[in-house]
């Protein structure tokens, strides 16, 4: 996100100063004029200058994340799941509860492409939310609305055309609508007549506004009808200003980048970024007002801080993600600058919870923009994109854990071997502990110089294993729930192998078919030989 670009002269001068979005003609015409100038007064200079990237910022592998933007929960017969925004890596990632991936969508490469998960491509993915197992994303890069379709598993363009709009009032049919950095989505139902509707608002960054793709045929404000399928602007004027106003196209908004519904207010939050502010819509009749944050001044966006109080005597810096909490019916804010966890409750109080070592010197954070409340309204989901980590906090206990990913093993079709054994545990539940040796006929063995690593995925949330990945040499231990049916608990062996003249890599498939029932025992130990022929 283009926040604040100045042009210095060879002596360092500032020559001029761009805030936000939407000033590509400018720049060519400003850089142009001062290259002519100081090339007429002899004092540019053409010598190349070295190129330092910063390699120490990137993850050391991109098996997981990189700069993670956002997260979002919901709810399936599966249990709870996580979607997850790796937007360094240019992907979407589905997740239960634990860190198992059940889906991969899109990713490494970046690009703009609908498809299956394997071969669509996503530029910088943001937000997202869910509704009826199909999950919108807000495509930042690509400008663009993406839709994945769970069931299907394909993902389609729903708005924007893939490249950058300059639309401040829209109104044409999904793809023929150009957007301009869309930053985050959320689902907001709204109340049509007789029936309830649901309508995908998306916070448009580049232009600085609030724009709506309805789903439906859906009676807007004063009685306008949008047809579906219509993607058009509904806050915002597009001056980048803090400025508010009981008339939504008259409100100025500052890069929004974050957005979360309170359905039972209808209101919708967002993180207006440049304003460094929570403000908020009434949904009822398009009426915007700060929650807390920014300065009394709409034109002075430079009013940032670290400051708990209320309304504008608390101070934000560049927040970019927020989730409201109906349960405990406050707003909870990454306050991204501030590398701080805040919350602000409905009448603007504004109160620092995490972060920078408090409550304690667990808890750290480098840049969060994402956060998802789960449905009891107890477990907060932090996307740590600097970090590139997920945390997970106990609100109650006022605990951190950092949620370890694994890629579930039926979604590998690069498997070299596979071996199926059975196993008998109690009905009432018990504990499985297992251990792996490998074995060779040929003359393969095992790199000593090199990893050796296992990794798990559990058939159900209720489930537990003490880790969900390790060193072959580590055992590992399941804790099972009661239950009566049969359930695969699947492995995968990453190991590297080594001959004479070479060194190979080989993934190996293990699953361990668990029957329960009233004769099984409570503790079994499962140490199992794996054999490689060749």
């Amino acid at each position: 996100m283009l926040e604040l670009m100045k042009i210095l002269g060879p002596r360092g001068q500032p020559l001029v100063i761009i805030l936000g979005e939407g000033h590509r003609e400018e720049l060519f015409l400003y850089t142009k004029v001062a290259l002519d100038y100081f090339t007429s007064t002899n004092e540019i200079s053409n010598h190349a200058l070295p190129i330092a990237p910063a390699i120490h910022l990137l993850p050391t592998s991109t098996d997981f994340l990189r700069f993670p933007g956002k997260i979002e929960i919901y709810s399936s017969e599966m249990g709870e799941k996580l979607i997850i925004s790796d937007t360094g890596n240019n992907r979407i990632l589905v997740t239960d509860i634990h860190g198992n991936v059940e889906h991969v969508i899109g990713g490494y490469d970046l690009g703009y492409k609908d498809g299956n998960f394997k071969e669509t491509k996503f530029n910088a993915p943001q937000g997202t939310c869910i509704l009826n197992e199909m999950i919108y994303v807000a495509d930042n890069e690509n400008h663009a609305i993406r839709r994945i379709d769970l069931g299907k598993q394909t993902v389609t363009t729903v708005a924007g055309t893939g490249k950058q709009g300059h639309d401040y009032k829209g109104g044409k049919f999904g793809t023929d609508q150009t957007l301009s950095s869309p930053w985050d989505v959320t689902i907001y139902h709204h109340n049509n007549g007789k029936t309830t509707v649901p309508i995908l608002l998306i916070a448009i960054a580049g232009t600085h506004q609030i724009w709506a793709l309805f789903l439906e045929d859906t009676i807007w404000w004063k009685n306008k009808l949008y047809k579906a399928g219509t993607c058009v602007a509904i806050v915002g004027n597009g001056r980048e200003e803090n400025r508010n106003n009981s008339y939504p196209h008259a409100a100025s908004l500052a890069q929004p980048s974050g957005l979360t519904i309170a359905q039972e207010y209808n209101i919708a939050f967002f993180a207006d970024s440049e304003s460094s502010s929570i403000r908020q819509v009434h949904l009822e009749n398009g009426k915007v007002s700060t929650l807390c944050g920014a300065d009394k001044n709409p034109q002075n966006l430079h009013d940032f801080g670290d400051i708990d109080g209320t309304h504008h005597t608390a101070k934000l810096q560049h927040p970019l993600g927020i989730a409201w909490n109906s349960v405990q019916q406050n707003v909870y804010i990454a306050d991204t600058y501030n590398h701080k966890i805040k919350k602000v409750d409905l009448a603007g109080n504004c109160k620092t919870l995490y972060g920078a070592g408090k409550p304690s010197d667990m808890f750290s954070f480098d840049e969060p923009s994402g956060l998802a409340i789960n449905s009891s309204g107890e477990i907060l989901y932090v996307a740590d994109t600097n970090n590139h980590s997920v945390k997970k906090i106990d609100l109650k206990s006022e605990t951190i854990s950092s949620i370890s990913f694994v890629l579930l093993v039926q979604d590998d079709d690069n498997v070299n071997e596979e071996y199926t054994f059975d196993t008998l545990i109690n009905a009432n539940g018990g504990k499985l502990t297992i251990t792996f040796e490998i074995i060779f006929e040929g003359d393969l063995k095992l790199n000593s110089e090199a990893p050796q690593k296992w990794s798990l995925s559990l058939p159900k949330d209720t489930w537990m294993a003490k880790s969900l990945s390790g060193s072959l040499t580590t055992p590992t231990s399941i804790q099972i729930p009661d239950g009566s049916e049969c359930n695969d608990l699947r492995f995968i062996l990453d190991i590297i192998t080594c001959n004479i003249n070479e060194c190979i890599p080989k993934k190996i498939l293990v699953v361990f078919k668990v029957q329960q029932n009233a004769d099984g025992p409570r503790t079994v130990i499962e140490h199992k030989k794996i054999i490689i022929k060749k």
